[in-house]
């Protein structure tokens, strides 16, 4: 090899070095300011306060904070739909719900859940369950399903929105109990409660935002939807063992957009798995009634795109999905 090759060799090289060094340095010195997550339900609710938690943690660990953005509306699709348009450089993530793998099997949606998104983890699900007044004439899931079927449609019963889990769960509990009950669709937990105590509708499924409501003993949980009953509310049954084969467990995690650096990837998946250790994390979850439900950010999109196949056959069945 010559002088001049080798020159010219080793130029090339320190050429590259520095076109790629500022991609280098831009995801070592990441994160150098906020970042923004969001919360697609209302502030105040169950939702909100875990995912202020999570995000707290998770930024003391990445040294920087997060802030919580509430964008409630749209059955909790109003976050994903703003990654879409986002920038892919980690300043801009969302909570994920199983609704972006089912909403896109009942109507035209602003996203592709396989294709728009980076999968950052998966870190909790929620525990549901179908709530009365505490003075309703209504004990138990065999006195709802006799009411239904002497007052067809009439039975009226909140959730958090149209596709989402507390909704889809009575649908299938009413398809199999041979009943038909009226949905009234809200943006997310506070209104939906404040319409059943004040008299406007009869029930409200939802997760545990009504928990502090059953143990005050202004609302009576009739059923919960998980595999097996809870250890807060042991002798409250589920619908699975009623007999009804509904079973809604739904965890969720954090997503961004399509093309994130995996490094910056990587650094928000090991801070949010590290906060799943936090005490002021866990209490919170306990507080709700969330599980840990980890999985990596690979894991996770396996999940997803496992559960989009799942989504599918349960809105056909369902007669729920999109004419056309």
């Amino acid at each position: 090899m010559t002088g001049i090759t080798r020159r010219r060799l080793v130029q090339g090289a320190l050429c590259a070095a520095a076109l790629g060094s500022p991609r280098i340095a831009l995801t070592q010195s990441w994160p150098v300011r906020p970042i923004r997550l969001i919360c697609p339900w209302p502030a105040g609710g169950a939702t909100d306060a875990v995912m202020r938690a999570i995000g707290e943690s998770a930024g003391r660990t990445l040294g920087t904070s997060f802030v919580i953005d509430n964008k409630p509306g749209a059955s909790g699709m109003l976050g994903p739909n703003e990654l879409v348009h986002a920038q892919p450089d980690g300043y801009t993530l969302s909570q994920l719900t199983i609704g972006i793998v089912r909403l896109p099997h009942m109507q035209k949606m602003q996203f592709d859940p396989l294709r728009d998104f980076t999968f950052v983890a998966c870190l909790t699900g929620y525990t549901f369950g179908l709530v009365v007044k505490a003075d309703s004439p209504i004990k138990s899931v065999a006195e709802l399903v006799g009411w239904a079927k002497a007052n067809p449609g009439k039975f009226t019963y909140g959730s958090p929105g149209i596709g989402t889990t507390p909704h889809l769960a009575v649908e299938e509990f009413a398809s199999r109990a041979g009943v038909q009950l009226q949905h009234v669709p809200f943006k997310g937990f506070a209104d939906g409660m404040q319409s059943m105590l004040g008299g406007h509708t009869m029930a409200h499924s939802d997760s545990t935002g009504w928990a502090p409501h059953v143990d005050a003993g202004s609302a009576r949980l009739l059923a919960t939807y998980g595999s097996k009953r809870t250890k807060r509310w042991p002798t409250v049954p589920t619908l699975q063992e009623l007999g009804y084969e509904t079973l809604a467990d739904s965890p969720f995690g954090i997503g961004g957009p399509r093309g994130m650096d995996p490094s910056i990837t990587k650094r928000l998946h090991d801070a949010f798995k590290a906060s799943l250790d936090d005490s002021g994390v866990l209490a919170n979850l306990e507080k709700y009634d969330q599980t840990v439900t980890y999985l990596d950010s690979d894991g996770y999109g396996r999940f997803l795109r496992e559960q989009y196949i799942r989504e599918k056959a349960v809105i056909e069945r369902l007669g729920l999905a999109a004419k056309g």
